[in-house]
């Protein structure tokens, strides 16, 4: 069954949403509020092509007794020698610039997709995508078959986070992370926050001293992510790999390492071999109705693919087995853009993996996009140099 509306009187469609709703519900159990969710609101990707001239203010740590108490926590949980901390505290500088740089915007923007997706597919980071494709073509094969992630997606995400490690950030990871940890600005959000930034802090002081790094060298985002992946501390310690053999891990440095822990973080995180990472939906009105009703926000896979045909959505997928993927779990990915009718898509559960690396719809896509269009010019053969 699929749903005109073509010839609905205008006054009936405000009701549209709630009817297919219905219909939905009546359909396979796709039942919710009324008022459904819209997606999350999509986190940027590092800032690119920004230098920021960082402003702070040293030795605002020495002598803190929320730093004195973490310095104990520290040398209790992981046996750190408490002078070596002391004098590391005393050279950490607050950054103001990453204080600002947290804080929320003062009037939100709306969220508009054909904006984002422009920022990351386009004819710069594609050929960038191109080159270090074929600079990388057999680390990012080993990785592949290692790991079960395709190359477009590895691709896909260092393109999106640096460029291909041209733009790393250019703060002091330490500075950052103690900032955001012990200052945080007054957001509602603000103890999670520094829940999450100590937790980081503490990650980054145990993995440079196990791995002989001066922790005052590491350079990153306003945010500790650190190298060409972005990977935070937590993320280096839990799924960051020595992926060229040298006996460390260098994600600064080495874009084989960088490689490597990013397809392992992808199947660490639940990424499915093979399979797809979207499908696209069809145009016509009554698809496009069913996808505005089922979009719920959620980034986990819960509708099932017959859910969704019962009710009568239409796929664009040649060569799709309706009946072998009737129970495939699915998110409606909503991709709103001001003026325009909003675009929706199939999200599967390795969409939901990318949304893992950031929790973002436009970032996901953004991702797949990026790499498919890289792979398509690897495959014409034709990058610019």
């Amino acid at each position: 069954m699929t749903f005109q509306f073509a010839s609905l009187d205008p006054i009936l469609k405000p009701l549209t949403r709630g009817i297919i709703a219905s219909l939905l519900c009546a359909a396979g159990g796709i039942c919710g509020n009324s008022a459904l969710a819209q997606s999350q609101q999509p986190q940027s990707a590092t800032p690119q092509g920004q230098v920021f001239e960082e402003e702070i203010v040293p030795q605002r740590y020495a002598n803190n007794p929320n730093v004195e108490a973490f310095i104990n926590d520290m040398v209790a949980r992981y046996d750190f020698d408490p002078a070596t901390l002391h004098d590391l505290f005393n050279r950490v500088s607050y950054s103001a610039t990453a204080v600002k740089l947290v804080l929320p915007s003062p009037t939100p923007s709306l969220k508009n997709w054909r904006t984002y997706q422009s920022r990351f597919i386009e004819p710069i980071r594609i050929n960038a995508g191109v080159k270090f494709w074929r600079a990388n073509q057999a680390t990012l094969q080993r990785a592949s078959a290692q790991f079960g992630v395709p190359p477009e997606v590895i691709v896909g995400i260092i393109g999106v986070e640096t460029i291909y490690g041209k733009y790393m950030g250019n703060f002091r990871a330490l500075d950052a992370l103690t900032t955001l940890t012990f200052d945080y600005p007054n957001t509602p959000n603000r103890a999670e926050r520094m829940a999450t930034f100590r937790k980081n802090l503490e990650d980054l002081l145990v993995w440079t001293r196990d791995s002989q790094i001066d922790p005052t060298t590491v350079l990153g985002s306003y945010t500790g992510a650190i190298g060409i992946p972005q990977f935070l501390p937590s993320s280096i310690v839990q799924y960051a790999v020595d992926f060229d053999g040298n006996g460390r891990i260098d994600l600064r440095a080495s874009p084989a390492d960088a490689i490597g822990s990013v397809a392992n973080y992808l199947k660490q995180n639940g990424w499915e071999p093979g399979r797809p990472v979207v499908w696209r939906i069809a145009g016509d009105e009554g698809s496009q109705g069913i996808a505005q009703a089922a979009a719920d926000g959620q980034p986990e896979p819960h509708w099932s693919l017959a859910q969704l045909t019962k009710a009568g959505m239409l796929l664009t997928e040649p060569g799709l087995n309706l009946s072998a993927e009737a129970a495939t779990p699915l998110t409606v990915v909503d991709l709103p853009t001001p003026g325009r009718a909003t675009e929706y898509t199939l999200g599967l559960k390795n969409f939901y993996v990318l949304t893992r690396y950031n929790r973002s719809f436009f970032y996901a896509l953004a991702v797949y996009q990026l790499g498919e269009a890289v792979k398509a010019r690897m495959a014409a053969g034709d990058a610019s140099q």
